[in-house]
């Protein structure tokens, strides 16, 4: 099993209890069975066990009187009946074989007769793996209340049977300059980011998004139009065969359903059906009109429209003709790149500000326009960071797993 333990746990808000809950969540997805071990909180995830034990907690009147008596006069018999009851606590209900991880009570100064327990496993060899986020001895505002000595200097002294993890590698340096240990013997794990949360996807978005693998897109282009031949949509798939010689995954969204005012149009999508099964696209070129539930079309509306657009890397808009082309105007105000062909109304309404391209002309000449734009563009390149490095998902399976498998 493995334990994590902080003097908070989820529900609770803060950025070490949003931590401690995503990392819960996706080990127990990826069937480990976990723990979370706090004074404070409740259980938040039917996979995650909690186990409150109240002394944890930094806040608790017990911890408070300690403190204050460690201030005055330094370690008392309450802070050592604190200290052993503690340390019971955690033998009690951590195994030997367990993992245990701990969130910064290793370096800060909260509770430090918990600091001082889980010192007390650690030196009867049980191994720990100490989450450091913030360093008591090396913050202005807390150095006026620690001392030289028992227990202050549990904060500042490496400890046996433990591996280190900080959340950058600034703070690697600290800790490693503060504990005088080789950089090396230090993991850096930094926090992450859920980008269907912060998107706000709805169920629908979020079920598409994982069954067409689109978070793996790099580039995700967005093409939102009906499926009629003045669309030009054969150009953008043999655009996005192109671009691979560019980018590692590029991927196309095609959005609407094959005109209604054509019957030839449901003859023009088998078309590009075609093509993309002979260009070795078919995980690479979507059309949504075929990933409805239950083998039923869909139909994409306003609201997922918008998801779509918040989604994608970058407009494709390679139509032979427009009236006006109102796809221009909703990818600049998103902060889409706009990436369309070289017809009147997109000069008219993007000017110099798009990237085109000749929409007759050829696909390979088109990719690399559009690569010199997204590979400038600086917020293109920070996004595909974030979503190529510092997505929870990505943490765990990367970062993680690795460390909890030494």
């Amino acid at each position: 099993m493995i334990h994590i333990l902080h003097y908070a746990g989820p529900p609770t808000i803060g950025g070490v209890e949003i931590t401690i809950a995503y990392h819960a969540r996706l080990l127990a997805e990826r069937g480990y069975s976990v723990q979370v071990i706090a004074g404070r909180g409740a259980s938040f995830d039917p996979r995650v066990r909690f186990l409150p034990i109240p002394e944890v907690d930094s806040r608790h009147p017990e911890v408070l009187t300690i403190a204050q008596e460690l201030t005055d006069r330094g370690p008392t018999p309450r802070f050592e009946a604190l200290r052993t009851h503690l340390r019971e606590r955690l033998q009690a209900a951590i195994a030997p074989e367990d993992t245990l991880i701990v969130h910064n009570a290793l370096t800060l100064h909260k509770n430090l007769a918990l600091t001082a327990a889980l010192y007390d496993l650690a030196a009867n060899g049980h191994p720990i793996i100490g989450w450091c986020h913030d360093f008591a001895w090396l913050d202005a505002l807390y150095i006026p209340v620690l001392r030289p000595g028992f227990p202050w200097d549990l904060l500042r002294t490496p400890w046996p049977n433990t591996r280190y993890v900080t959340v950058s590698e600034h703070r690697r340096e600290q800790l490693a300059r503060l504990l005088d240990l080789p950089a090396d013997r230090i993991t850096v794990i930094p926090p992450g980011v859920a980008p269907e949360q912060l998107m706000r996807l709805s169920p629908t978005a979020r079920r598409l998004a994982a069954a067409l693998r689109l978070w793996e897109a790099e580039p995700l282009l967005l093409l939102p139009a009906r499926i009629t031949r003045r669309k030009n949509i054969q150009f953008a798939i043999r655009t996005v065969a192109a671009l691979r010689a560019h980018f590692p995954n590029p991927m196309l969204v095609v959005t609407g359903p094959p005109g209604p005012h054509n019957p030839s149009n449901v003859t023009y999508l088998d078309t590009l059906r075609a093509l993309r099964r002979e260009l070795g696209l078919e995980e690479a070129v979507h059309f949504l009109y075929e990933h409805g539930e239950n083998g039923e079309p869909l139909l994409v509306d306003d609201d997922l429209l918008a998801e779509f657009y918040t989604l994608a890397d970058a407009l494709l808009f390679p139509s032979l003709r427009e009236g006006f082309g109102m796809p221009v105007l909703e990818a600049g105000l998103l902060r889409l790149p706009v990436l369309a062909a070289d017809i009147p109304p997109v000069r008219e309404s993007a000017g110099e500000l798009a990237t085109l391209f000749d929409p007759q002309g050829d696909p390979a000449k088109a990719a690399a326009r559009i690569a010199a734009r997204l590979q400038a563009e600086p917020t293109y390149r920070l996004r595909r960071r974030v979503l190529g490095q510092f997505t929870w998902d990505a943490i765990v399976d990367e970062k993680i797993l690795p460390l909890l498998e030494k």
